[in-house]
């Protein structure tokens, strides 16, 4: 008889969502255009890199150095200049990110067996962007160096670098961004879908008709989280199945371990939008406390800064964040295959975090009934 009840709340529930065409648009298409954008448009590497060149020595080995950026393709030739003075003007308005500049006997010394110093003048408001630029920078002059040396003779540098990248061989930074986009789009929808649950039925005046029914508070707080997190598990389904298939990100572990993680994160997620829709009395206020609850989640997961960067109280604040385990969960089931024994420190916080917030939820519906 429970079960019956349960059934046709949840079907209500269901039916209210996508008959309502507000609430059908936040369900479909937000996800999509954000995995649209941060699969493409949020990146790490850089392809585009616009450099201008000031080569005073025009000697056949600077001119072969320099080709080797014009061969590359993330390198491309904006400007040839011819003294110092264009340096300062291309570089203040972003009309290149580096300049290269040789000196006048850069071939000479490279042939007598000195060295030829390639000065590298660059723009360093965006610190991240400038060090990508730098180590490509470094790994075609290493690789020129090398090739001079095996040509024409000399000493070679006391090291030599050989790097080699696990689990993600072509450091290919999709392969790291759109697994958590995952994490991300799981905890968004499902939040807003049962932020908008309880409220919705406040603003609307159905809330009352629900307590004189033959549903117990137990019926309806099941009727509320059951859609929730059936709609977390379809969004996050989906975007695996993209994540594969479109964007060729390697799956190397079990979907098992890959599912156990994200159920207990969507019922953290149901938890914590029960707590923000009973606290809410309409869908602004329930819309607002999910976005405050959001911005945080995300920023303190780890999903673009590392959590070993930030100072060390906030390191601790991001323990109560149900994204922070889930993030590495899905990475390291996605890149690495990693199984439960391995994961297991990550699956229990995030138990604990879901029967906190389900817990709390129960106690806010009660409340708010009687």
């Amino acid at each position: 008889m429970m079960f019956q009840r349960i059934y046709a709340l949840v079907i209500k529930e269901f039916l209210s969502m996508m008959l309502d065409p507000k609430s059908r648009a936040t369900v479909i298409i937000p996800p999509m255009v954000q995995l649209v954008v941060f699969g493409y448009a949020a990146t790490f590497d850089l392809n585009h890199i616009n450099y201008a060149v000031f080569n005073e020595d025009q000697g056949t080995l600077s001119r072969e150095l320099l080709s080797r950026f014009q061969g590359s393709p993330a390198f491309t030739l904006a400007a040839t200049i011819t003294s110092q003075e264009e340096i300062a003007p291309l570089l203040d308005s972003r009309s290149v990110l580096m300049v290269l500049h040789t000196g006048p006997r850069c071939s000479e010394n490279i042939m007598s067996g000195r060295e030829c110093r390639l000065q590298v003048i660059i723009d360093g408001r965006n610190s991240n962007t400038a060090l990508l630029a730098l180590n490509y920078v470094r790994d075609i002059v290493s690789g020129f160096s090398m090739d001079i040396i095996e040509t024409h003779g000399g000493t070679p540098p006391p090291a030599r670098l050989n790097i080699r990248a696990w689990f993600n061989p072509n450091l290919e930074s999709q392969w790291f961004i759109v697994p958590g986009i995952v994490a991300m789009l799981g905890l968004v929808v499902t939040l807003v879908v049962v932020c908008l649950s309880v409220a919705k039925e406040h603003e609307a005046g159905t809330f009352d008709q629900l307590l004189v029914t033959p549903l117990t508070p137990l019926d309806i707080l099941l009727g509320k989280t059951i859609p929730g997190f059936m709609v977390g598990m379809f969004e996050g389904s989906v975007i695996i199945l993209l994540a594969v298939v479109w964007f060729r990100v390697p799956l190397e572990g079990s979907l098992a371990v890959l599912y156990a993680g994200l159920a207990i994160y969507c019922l953290a997620a149901v938890g914590v939008g029960l707590m923000i829709s009973s606290m809410s009395t309409t869908q602004q206020q329930a819309l607002l406390g999910g976005f405050i609850f959001l911005v945080p989640a995300i920023t303190l997961s780890g999903f673009a800064t590392p959590i070993d960067n930030m100072p060390p109280f906030m390191q601790h604040v991001t323990l109560l964040d149900p994204m922070r385990y889930f993030l590495i969960i899905v990475r390291r089931v996605f890149l690495e295959g990693a199984g439960f024994e391995l994961l297991w420190h990550q699956f229990w916080p995030m138990m604990i975090i879901a029967a906190v917030s389900l817990s709390g939820a129960a106690w806010f519906f009660r409340h708010k009934l009687y």
